[in-house]
């Protein structure tokens, strides 16, 4: 093998590359990423970048030093625009065509965008680094922040922003906040620390569209008829994984770039991180995980079978874990945590917001999570299995 291709310059390309120097691969390495900007880390960006404790370079995820020493062809502001698996090429945004021996797939994901508004000025998404900066200009001007989406990244991005002393309002169309993530009674928990720092809920609710005077949103109306003034407004409502520059390819795509058990999507083609999609060899059924480890540990793996090849792969099963900083709270989420499971308190007190609670389907545990416990959370995530399943 003399030529690998990353396209994907965040944490899972980054953490791919290194592996595969790690692991002894000295042939050409090329990585592809469509911002101009280094590789940097995402998690910060709606909470210690957003709010300014954190100067922009901070995020970034590896020195100059530390990339020069991976010896990499860095093709960065450079979009990939196509994949040809029989010559095995990459087409990129400039026309150029990069021939591979291997390829890795970490294009991660592009947020969902409402149908209306995004035409209007002041109206946001954040993904990258560059529009967290430009929210953040906007917020210092001490506006009526209305945050669309209720997930992990829009309550991040609205207690940042309520730290900042703004107005904020928070909408979702499910009964609580990260209802889809935790389940509501949790979610019940993370609306009434919301409330506490004063920040408005309109749960239950949808939006139905967008005023704007001069080209800037000036309000957001919800299906109640109800009209919340609004100078920023940003949209949190999910991502898709970033495959259209897949279309045509002949890989197989669905919810992502969807993968063996071992990550390979074809022969010569892994994906690890938000973007690939694949049979976990425990759960017993097809998953993508957006999370920040999961960029990390399937990126080692994804990296590891392409260089030692199909015969000797290993299967891919972690335990998920994630996490969200909100005010003085850490939440802290292991294994699965269905909205449907039964939840029970194991550790703790809920109402000082201190506890570990176990997540129960058909009574066998298949989760946890710990809210300011992170030391007690780690004894119960010892205990379990790549599919959450309690040993």
């Amino acid at each position: 093998m003399d030529h690998i291709v990353l396209v994907g310059a965040s944490a899972a390309g980054l953490t791919a590359a290194d592996t595969l120097r790690r692991e002894g691969f000295t042939g050409t390495l090329t990585m592809v990423g469509d911002e101009l900007r280094l590789p940097y880390d995402r998690p910060p960006l709606s909470k210690q970048v957003l709010a300014g404790d954190w100067e922009p370079h901070r995020s970034t995820l590896r020195q100059d030093t530390d990339i020069q020493r991976l010896d990499m062809n860095l093709r960065l502001g450079c979009r990939a625009t196509g994949l040809d698996t029989e010559d095995r090429v990459v087409t990129l945004a400039d026309g150029d065509r990069l021939g591979y021996d291997g390829l890795i797939i970490a294009t991660g994901l592009r947020p969902r965008r409402l149908p209306f508004g995004h035409e209007l000025a002041s109206v946001h998404v954040l993904r990258t680094l560059d529009e967290t900066l430009t929210l953040r200009a906007q917020l210092l001007a001490g506006p009526r922040v209305v945050v669309i989406g209720a997930g992990f990244l829009g309550s991040e991005i609205a207690a940042t922003a309520r730290g900042l002393g703004l107005d904020v309002t928070l909408v979702d169309v499910e009964p609580a906040p990260m209802a889809r993530q935790v389940g509501t009674w949790v979610g019940g928990l993370v609306g009434d620390l919301h409330r506490d720092h004063c920040v408005r809920l309109r749960m239950g609710r949808h939006v139905t569209g967008m005023t704007g005077e001069n080209g800037r949103v000036t309000a957001v109306t919800l299906d109640d008829g109800s009209r919340l003034p609004a100078d920023v407004v940003v949209v949190a409502i999910g991502s898709v994984p970033a495959t259209d520059w897949l279309a045509g390819s002949g890989l197989p795509l669905g919810d992502g770039v969807l993968c063996d058990r071992t990550c390979r999507a074809a022969p010569g083609v892994y994906a690890a991180g938000d973007v690939a999609n694949w049979p976990h060899p425990v759960a017993g059924r097809r998953v993508r995980l957006e999370q920040r480890t999961n960029a990390t540990q399937q990126a080692i793996t994804a990296a590891g079978n392409l260089l030692s090849g199909p015969a000797e792969a290993v299967p891919y099963a972690p335990v998920p874990f994630g996490w969200t900083d909100q005010y003085d709270a850490k939440i802290q989420t292991c294994g699965w945590c269905p909205s449907d499971a039964t939840v029970e308190v194991v550790d703790g007190d809920p109402q000082a917001r201190k506890f570990v609670a176990l997540y129960k389907v058909d009574d066998r545990v298949v989760g946890a999570l710990g809210w300011n416990s992170a030391r007690a959370l780690r004894e119960y995530r010892a205990h379990l299995t790549g599919n959450g399943a309690a040993r």
